[in-house]
């Protein structure tokens, strides 16, 4: 009959024993804390990313806007040319009256057709001024966002310092460095 035997070695008897004591509450504070910072961190890196994805977006828009504008400008401009002309060739028609008659009827319609395309000229210029005020702000708020993800990614690393080395004075340092990360993300989100 085969009767087995078993041998309990050092590592055993290690892990009965964790197994019955309590776990080191420095480490696993520390752990809690990395993971709270890590989940923190995550949520100021997307709000970090969008709000520059949303900057170039109306960076973007001001820059269609202001060629849109400039076409406008242009058409404007082509009518005012073509104004200029008809007024020429109503003053030298002065002697033939039916040109004449002609070419003021187009002066007039010229400069009924400009003050449309120039409202709309400057009605599109203002959103172009709309749009890079909001992409300034976006890239401002970009900013700070990465601002609070640095300062976030500090303390984890501090923190991972901190369980190797067992210091007070470091985890309080990391502790600090988490809460200015902490604020600045909130000040991020209210400036928003």
């Amino acid at each position: 009959m085969s009767e087995e035997y078993e041998v309990h070695g050092p590592h055993d008897h290690a892990v009965e024993h964790a197994g019955h004591h309590d776990e080191d509450p420095f480490a696993s504070r520390m752990a809690v804390m990395t993971a709270i910072l890590a989940t923190i961190g995550a949520l100021c890196a997307y709000q970090s990313g969008n709000s520059e994805n949303l900057a170039l977006y109306y960076k973007n828009e001001a820059a269609i806007k202001k060629t849109e504008a400039s076409n406008q400008w242009n058409y404007y401009q082509a009518k005012g040319e073509k104004e200029n002309l008809a007024e020429l060739g109503a003053a030298l028609s002065l002697g033939n009256a039916d040109a004449h008659a002609k070419f003021v009827a187009d002066v007039d319609k010229y400069k009924q057709q400009k003050e449309p395309i120039r409202a709309k000229a400057e009605a599109i210029e203002k959103e172009v001024v709309d749009n890079d005020a909001k992409s300034e702000a976006l890239l401002h708020g970009h900013h700070r966002w990465a601002q609070a993800t640095t300062l976030i990614q500090v303390a984890i690393a501090l923190c991972a310092i901190t369980l190797l080395t067992r210091k007070n004075w470091l985890r309080n340092l990391s502790f600090g460095i988490a809460a200015a990360g902490v604020i600045t993300a909130v000040v991020a989100f209210f400036s928003a």
